[in-house]
């Protein structure tokens, strides 16, 4: 076979399976385009190439013995460096954790691990997980496989620009304000952020208790479906997490989307979104509605309150878990990320309370109103055409230069006050040939839907099967 780097992460599966390709050389794909793109994009923290070869030639040997195989069966993999992983480095991006191994392994990575996935690498994230561009300043910063001085969105970066790439058929990502479905939508691939407590959080980094989820980078809608049916459901381990049922979503995508309503935010997504962005999502609109969706123009209510408490919350947490380093080492943390963090130390108690005593209400009259008239609802994910790293780099920058910042996750933070269920995929690109990305949310629990939607979307598109320049 050739262009085995290529394949989805389901097409890549199921080439193991069936004899056509061997796990060693879908590693050895990945290889290749680590050592020629890497370079550029600074993607990865670390690799195991030795381990990883390891892993391959016993995958092979289960195959050639005939052995039960898992849904992932030989499928190899790199993810945010903030998962644990019993005895490998995880760095969560930072300098004060550059050495840590932790003793535990993160639930949704064991869980891969059961179905046949094996790990090579840590990738590349935001330091602790707390910036939407790709900025760091311990590993040095994460650069677009589209546009190299262009911002990979974050703080998933790296895991954005290696599924990009083809240097990795999946990643997991975490989201606490869009830090999946931002790279996803700066590096042209599909990412989704499941619903509150949907996906164990058990060994991974917390940022934020409230607002913290676990969720895959993939090529296609159908590769996320297939990675979260395995790592989704109750986990004791992490007494959060929902006892919901977990269906087959891979099983829902069908490609119908008869009846599907849509509805489409007049107000807050739209507020600041440029032409090309807004162009893009209409093109999209039309496609989805050729699928047999119905479209709806609606303004969303309680929005100013939504972003507020959002705010404060995340704020808040965020200060509480560093805390003690903060105390103990400040100088180690990078300049926008102790501004963000000192302010969470300033806000009154009675004020984080009342953000988490209404977030329950509001999602209940949020549903209420905006689920009864739609099914799903389609913004754009980030709602400017992507600005650079220079642009974006508020360490350094000059005065006005955190709001290019700020407005990359705009359109991405308020689905994780709601705790809804929310995935990005590739719809176009801006005038400097950078991706852009159509977001599309539901109700909670509402994964297969969203997912058939996008699936849907996808089987009429080709943005989600072009090379970024990278590779050319």
């Amino acid at each position: 076979m050739t262009g085995l780097a290529d394949l989805t992460l389901v097409e890549a599966a199921q080439a193991v399976r069936s004899g056509q390709t061997t796990s060693r050389e879908l590693l050895d794909a990945c290889w290749a385009n680590i050592d020629k793109a890497n370079p550029i994009l600074n993607a990865t923290i670390w690799l195991e190439r030795e381990a990883a070869n390891t892993a391959a030639q016993a995958a092979d040997a289960a195959v050639r013995d005939r052995l039960p195989l898992g849904k992932l069966h030989g499928i190899p993999m790199a993810h945010k460096d903030m998962y644990y992983q019993a005895g490998r480095l995880s760095t969560a991006g930072s300098a004060l954790r550059r050495d840590f191994r932790p003793t535990i392994t993160a639930t949704a990575v064991a869980r891969m691990a059961a179905e046949g996935a094996y790990v090579f690498g840590g990738l590349n994230m935001a330091e602790f997980a707390q910036n939407p561009t790709g900025h760091n300043k311990t590993f040095g910063g994460c650069h677009n496989p589209w546009n190299p001085p262009y911002i990979t969105g974050g703080s998933s970066s790296g895991s954005g620009a290696a599924v990009s790439a083809r240097m990795t058929y999946a990643a997991l990502g975490s989201d606490t304000g869009g830090s999946i479905r931002l790279p996803a939508s700066a590096c042209g691939v599909t990412g989704i952020k499941p619903t509150q407590t949907r996906v164990s959080r058990y060994g991974a980094m917390p940022l934020s208790f409230t607002h913290d989820n676990v969720g895959p980078l993939c090529r296609t809608a159908r590769d996320c479906a297939r990675i979260l049916s395995i790592i989704a459901g109750h986990d004791p381990m992490d007494p959060t997490s929902a006892r919901e049922p977990v269906p087959d979503y891979e099983a829902q995508l069908d490609g119908d989307l008869r009846g599907l309503r849509i509805g489409v935010p007049s107000t807050f997504f739209l507020d600041g979104a440029e032409p090309p962005v807004v162009a893009a999502m209409e093109q999209a609109l039309l496609v989805l509605a050729a699928r047999g969706a119905t479209i709806t123009r609606m303004t969303l209510p309680l929005m100013d309150a939504v972003a507020a408490y959002g705010g404060i919350i995340s704020r808040v947490e965020a200060a509480t878990i560093h805390a003690q380093w903060m105390r103990d080492d400040p100088q180690a943390y990078g300049q926008h990320i102790s501004g963000r963090m000192y302010p969470g130390y300033a806000i009154p108690a009675p004020y984080y309370v009342e953000a988490l005593s209404r977030r329950g209400p509001i999602l209940r009259a949020f549903a209420a109103e905006v689920f009864r008239a739609v099914d799903v609802l389609v913004t754009p994910t980030i709602p400017t055409c992507l600005p650079t790293l220079a642009e974006t780099d508020i360490d350094h920058g000059p005065p006005g230069t955190e709001h290019t910042f700020l407005a990359v996750s705009a359109n991405t933070r308020p689905f994780n006050y709601l705790g809804l269920p929310a995935v990005s995929v590739p719809c176009g690109f801006d005038p400097n040939g950078c991706p852009i990305g159509l977001q599309i949310a539901g109700r909670p629990f509402a994964e297969g839907r969203i997912l058939r939607a996008a699936d849907a979307y996808q089987r009429d598109t080709d943005f989600h099967t072009r090379l970024p320049g990278v590779l050319s």
